[in-house]
């Protein structure tokens, strides 16, 4: 259930309340018992990773990490031969590749 942030209009009084989100919107101020109670629209929910040691790849699959090690291998293995590496200048190429031929 999320949270929703309140405030009055009459006593300028604001606070949160952890409510449902089919219930209805509360209109009557618990400070001073005006109706003039409005829901305020916030940024919304978000993952909140608290702590030292999250990081963006901790989640990634099996067959990405995978993957990137094969490159990361032949990437290092490519520099101490002769500095070059085939993976972005020449390694693969779309000739086999058509736009709407058959398939062999």
């Amino acid at each position: 259930m999320p949270t929703y942030d309140y405030e009055c209009d009459n006593c300028e009084h604001t606070f949160e309340l952890f409510q449902g989100i089919n219930d209805p919107v509360k209109r009557k101020c618990p400070e001073c018992g005006r109706m003039k109670l409005r829901r305020l629209i916030g940024p919304g929910a978000a993952i909140v990773f608290k702590g030292s040691g999250f990081y963006q790849t901790d989640y990634r699959s099996e067959s990405y990490k995978k993957g990137a090690e094969a490159e990361r291998k032949s990437s290092e293995a490519a520099k101490s031969k002769g500095g070059k590496s085939e993976g972005k200048s020449g390694g693969k190429s779309d000739s086999g590749k058509s736009s709407g031929g058959k398939k062999e």
